[in-house]
Parts: structure tokens; C-alpha cells; sequence
């Protein structure tokens, strides 16, 4: 196999290795590690963090790229090697092919035929119209009838290997976790049941299609778990080109007020004048238009629909950084009226020693919380750009995609709803476990909470 690094990739390991760094660091911060193990002291806390890790784990399982090396009796005598240009994850070969069982189009979730009728001929020759049976469900049964059973005794069998692996797993952590006050507990009740459901879809999918197919004939429940690379790195890396600049020009429109404030004030209120779906739909649309003139830049078509994504995490950071911005510049102007601020400059301190040291650290509470709430905001921002057309690559695996695709679907009779459940299913978990974690980081990291606490 031929190992293949997407700029994608490369940004989410970055990413990962910033967060371990960060975390290794905290430990040097007694007062950022107390408000940090009062998120984790709840089992709330454990729950939500478990669960972002988790789909953060999926992500980093589907960043794993190569291309596999294509059968050619002819390379053995000139010993050219030559790849499938279809790219493979990691992910896709712990799914076991579960994105390589193609039907003809729809067929619903564990169904046994097709959705559609289509010319068929019957055992007599003649030309009928009926439901077909699917290529990939139910082909082990003799009996129709059997699908219920047969479904029963697999689940049991899938479920006793989830718990076995999951003990595992549990097992060392629990070891080393045991006399923790942090309920840990919790976790590993998540981790029980992420483990059993990860192996019992892989399990089922072998026989059956759990969220039935697309159009296409896709797998729905695969193309539900490609989206989670999509919507982790989209939320996660949009923030992250967002903070930067909103935090530069809110800190010294903050602190140096005068035509500093002013040219800020007038950056971010002509942004916010304009229409973000217009500005972002523009700024996209000509970045396909680069594409499509210079298609020699890119070897491989997961190249270009990598490069559109990426495209689109920097456009809309750089679209919606103006509400941090406010905050930050409002925060900066309180805390540069204080009285330790006004010492330093009487004492002739350095500007950068006082951004560093008295300015910084005290709008870190503000960062935070924008973070995991924007991060949120923006895997929903995906959804919508998508369902308007202006969104990722129809190759690339996404929410967005996948519920844009669903807007004719529901219209049918009978509808096809799997589509949407799927999507909605795996999008409702992250963006709620970002949700409640935000709310914990900023009831911990907000001065005014700690107050309100503190008098009560």
C-alpha cells in the first residue's frame, strides 16, 4: 500500500498533538487544573468529554489514508507497482467493507429487497414487475421468515463480543483510575456501550444494511460515520482560524483604544453588514472556479474535494470572528481600567508583558467558551451550507451531503426517511456532548459564576 497524507490529515494531527501538549501543560497551572477538575469532578462532565473524544477517535481513524496496491501479474517482471486510485482509511478497514456493498438503489434499513420495483423475469420466463432481492442482505437466509431470529442471535453474539472487547479496554483504566475522585465511572459506562454498538453494526453490516441504502445504493449508516471526520475537522479548524483573529483585534482594540478601537469597530461592523450565507456561498464558488481551471495541481480526486474543504473551514473562520471579537474587545477595555494594569504602566512595563501577563490570561474564560460553542455552531453551518449546494464535495462523506440529498426523499411515496435519521442521528450526538460540555466549561472558567457561587 502507498501511505497519503491530505492537508486535512496533517492539520487534524497537528490538532491532536496541540491538545496533548496543552493538557501535559495544564498540570503546570494549579488554578487552570482546579476550574479544569471541576468540569471532569461531574459525571456530566465525563459523559460529554467521552463522547467528543470518541467521535475526535473516529475522526483520527479516518485520516489514516493510503491506496492499496492493485493485482498485476505483469509488474512482477518489471517490478512497477502500481495503486488503486480510490483512497482508503483506517476506518474502512475496521468497517470490514461496509462502504463496498453496493445495491441498486434504495432499499430500507434491514430490508431483504429492494424499495423499488423493477422488470424482472420469473421462473417461467415471463417479464414481471416485482421487488428484487438485495446482493448483500439476507443471502445467508434459506427463509425469509428468518430474518427476525437470525437478527435476534447475531445481536447477542455482536453484544458479547462488544462487552468482552470492552472489558479489555476498561480493565487497564479502571486499574490505574481506581481511586480517582472523578467519576470515571461514568465514562466507562459510555465506553460500554460505544464499544458494543461499534461491534454490533460492524457485525450486523456483514449481513444486513442497518440504515438501509441510498439512491446509489450506498451504505447509509457508512456514509454516517464518514461524516464524522467531516464534521469534527469542520468545527474544530474553522474555530481555530477564527480565534486568532479574534482575539488579536479584540486585545488591541481593547487595549489601545483610539484609532486602533476605531479601525477595528469598522472591520468587524462592515463584515457583520454583510449577509455571512451570501459572502460564504461567494467566496466558495470562486474557489471552485480555481479548481476547475488548474486540475493539474491535484493527482487524485480526494485531493480536490480535500482541498474544497479546506477552503471552506478557513472561509468561515475568517467570516465569523466578529462576535468574539465584541466580547473580547469589551472584556480587554474593563480589565485595562483596573488598578494592578494601571501599576504596571506607572511602573513602566512593557506593553507585550502586559498583554501577556494581565490581559491574556484573563479573557482565556472567554476563548474557551466561544470555542466549544462556536465548534457546535459551525458542524450545523456545514449542514446548511451543503443542503444550499455551497457546501463539501459530494465524494467527500458529510451530514451536510447526506441531509441535502434527503430534501426529495421525504417527498416520495412512501417517503425514504433513513437517510435524514442517520445524519440527524450521529450529528444530534456531537453537537449535544459539545453543548453540555461548553455550558461546564463556563460555568468553571466564567469569574462571574465562580462569584455567584461563592456567595451562595
Amino acid at each position: 500500500m502507498k501511505p497519503v497524507l491530505l492537508w486535512s490529515d496533517a492539520l487534524i494531527f497537528m490538532l491532536v498533538i496541540a491538545l496533548v501538549i496543552f493538557f501535559y501543560k495544564l498540570r503546570e497551572d494549579p488554578q487552570t487544573r482546579e476550574r479544569w477538575s471541576q468540569v471532569f469532578s461531574s459525571r456530566l462532565g465525563m459523559i460529554a468529554f467521552t463522547i467528543i473524544i470518541t467521535y475526535v477517535g473516529v475522526a483520527l481513524l479516518d485520516s489514516l489514508h493510503f491506496r492499496r496496491a492493485l493485482e498485476n501479474p505483469e509488474a512482477l517482471q518489471t517490478q512497477e507497482v502500481f495503486y488503486d486510485n480510490k483512497v482508503t482509511s483506517a476506518l474502512d478497514v475496521m468497517l470490514q467493507g461496509m462502504g463496498d456493498r453496493f445495491e441498486r438503489t434504495y432499499s430500507a434499513p434491514f430490508a431483504l429487497k429492494s424499495f423499488e420495483k423493477q422488470n424482472m423475469k420469473d421462473e417461467q420466463g415471463n417479464s414481471i414487475r416485482d421487488f428484487p432481492l438485495l446482493k448483500h442482505a439476507g443471502t445467508h437466509l434459506s427463509d425469509p421468515s428468518e430474518r427476525a431470529g437470525d437478527l435476534l442471535a447475531k445481536t447477542l453474539v455482536a453484544l458479547l463480543w462488544g462487552v468482552l472487547i470492552s472489558a479489555i479496554v476498561i480493565a487497564p483504566q479502571w486499574f490505574l483510575l481506581r481511586n480517582s475522585p472523578n467519576p470515571w465511572h461514568a465514562s466507562w459506562g459510555v465506553q460500554l456501550v460505544v464499544i458494543c454498538f461499534f461491534t454490533w453494526l460492524v457485525s450486523i453490516s456483514h449481513h444486513y444494511h442497518v440504515l438501509g441504502t441510498d439512491k446509489g445504493g450506498a451504505d447509509v449508516a457508512y456514509q454516517s460515520l464518514k461524516g464524522i471526520r467531516t464534521g469534527v475537522l469542520l468545527g474544530t479548524l474553522a474555530t481555530l482560524v477564527m480565534l486568532p483573529i479574534a482575539v488579536t483585534l479584540g486585545v488591541m482594540a481593547g487595549y489601545f483604544k483610539g484609532w486602533v478601537d476605531d479601525l477595528v469597530q469598522y472591520l468587524y461592523t462592515t463584515l457583520s453588514s454583510i449577509p455571512g450565507i451570501l459572502l460564504i456561498a461567494a467566496s466558495v464558488l470562486l474557489f471552485q472556479v480555481y479548481i476547475d481551471l488548474n486540475p493539474d495541481f491535484f493527482s487524485i480526486g480526494m485531493e480536490k474535494a480535500d482541498a474544497k474543504f479546506i477552503a471552506l473551514c478557513f472561509i468561515l473562520g475568517v467570516t465569523s470572528w466578529s462576535t468574539l471579537c465584541r466580547l473580547i474587545r469589551a472584556e480587554t477595555l474593563k480589565i485595562s481600567q483596573l488598578g494592578y494594569v494601571q501599576a504596571a504602566h506607572a511602573f513602566g512595563v512593557s506593553h507585550f508583558r502586559i498583554l501577556s501577563r494581565h490581559i491574556l490570561p484573563n479573557v482565556v474564560h472567554i476563548i474557551l467558551i466561544t470555542f466549544v460553542l462556536d465548534f457546535s455552531a459551525l458542524v450545523l453551518a456545514e449542514a446548511v451550507l451543503s443542503y444550499i449546494g455551497v457546501g463539501i464535495d459530494p465524494s467527500m462523506g458529510s451530514w451536510g451531503n447526506m441531509i441535502n440529498g434527503a430534501r426529495s426523499e421525504l417527498s416520495r411515496e412512501p417517503a425514504v426517511w433513513w437517510t435524514l435519521t442517520g445524519a440527524f442521528f450521529f450529528m444530534f450526538i456531537l453537537v449535544l456532548a459539545a453543548n453540555l460540555f461548553s455550558d461546564l466549561v463556563r460555568d468553571a472558567f466564567d469569574p462571574r459564576t465562580a462569584n455567584r457561587r461563592a456567595d451562595s
